[in-house]
């Protein structure tokens, strides 16, 4: 039986150790390469918001590998925990976006070196230490990784995010499954929610889903990312909904990894729900702005985003705001 976690922290700069596993690779935009990878992507976020986080991934023994380290360690994220692989490749994801940067198409590349990272002794004495682990579904598509992910959640009692992230055909029924089973947290979208109640012909609404699927696997809480309609939670037997934020969009990739990160440093920090779902949008409507899935920006940049939106509502009640 899963275990209940109130991380009541009192400030956002509280050290709770953070571990990330996943994917890291190199998003190919139409203005060049930017780096990327969801779980490195939560990683960085969270180290601008003060977190203490450690990324665990795996790159080729190439130069896009040695450019992607030497990107991690400036933003000041330890690199003891990324792997080399002196077989496969470095990843690199062609990203194609539509005019108004909205909706993305990713080709993904198979058989790359995050397809391989290994349970090694550094990684088994962080994930002892982890607080807190932070995992998607992608990285699991092919046995090593999805052996070592396994291994990684099995051996630790601490609190557990799942990002699902369903590119076809890079994932299946059954593994999803196991990994929603080892999760406290879970973050997914409107489609990537309706796969999944589909799978169980639970033909229902949006909040009815999210309620199933928190009974179903005994989560904690359930946080559905909707687009340019915002988000909703379903926690503590209740639900919570955002509208968003309206923003310029230069385009979407990784507004949701920042969207997650910025829940995860609000809800880390003691932070109602309903702040943390409020912070996340903000945090996911920024970076929609931004080429790239880890732009620059600092929290200031945050907090203008709900600050200059809420006094627009008070002005203007009937307001549209929506996020990307």
């Amino acid at each position: 039986m899963k275990e209940t976690y109130d991380f009541n922290c009192g400030s956002i700069k509280s050290k709770k150790k953070i571990l990330c596993v996943g994917e890291i690779l190199w998003d190919l935009l139409p203005e060049g390469a930017k780096a990327g990878g969801a779980p490195m992507n939560v990683a960085i976020h969270l180290a601008k918001f003060g977190m203490e986080v450690s990324f665990a991934g795996r790159i080729g023994d190439d130069p896009p590998g040695n450019d992607l380290k030497k990107f991690l360690e400036q933003q000041g994220l330890d690199t003891k925990l990324l792997q080399v692989d002196d077989k496969l490749p470095t990843s690199t994801v062609a990203v194609h976006l539509e005019s108004d940067g909205n909706n993305v198409r990713f080709e993904i590349v198979d058989n790359v070196a995050w397809d391989r990272i290994l349970l090694t002794e550094e990684l088994e004495e962080a994930t002892n230490k982890a607080d807190v682990i932070i995992y998607g579904t992608l990285a699991s598509r092919h046995s090593t990784t999805r052996s070592t992910i396994s291994d990684i959640l099995k051996s630790s009692s601490c609190l557990k995010f799942l990002d699902i992230n369903l590119r076809a055909p890079f994932y299946s029924k059954e593994v999803v499954e196991e990994l929603i089973e080892c999760a406290s947290i879970i973050k997914l979208n409107s489609d990537e929610i309706r796969i999944i109640s589909g799978w169980y012909g639970m033909d229902y609404d949006e909040k009815r889903q999210a309620q199933w699927l928190a009974e179903k696997y005994n989560c904690d809480i359930i946080c559905v990312t909707r687009g340019a309609a915002g988000a909703l939670i379903y926690g503590n037997g209740q639900f919570i909904e955002h509208p968003g934020f309206k923003v310029d969009v230069k385009d979407t990739v990784g507004s949701g990894d920042a969207f997650l990160a910025g829940f995860i440093a609000r809800y880390l920090s003691g932070e109602s729900l309903d702040k943390s779902l409020e912070y996340a949008c903000a945090t996911g409507a920024l970076v929609a702005t931004m080429a790239g899935a880890t732009p620059n920006y600092s929290q200031g940049e945050v907090l203008k985003i709900i600050e200059s939106h809420f006094r627009g509502y008070i002005n203007n009640p009937a307001v549209d705001l929506q996020t990307r």
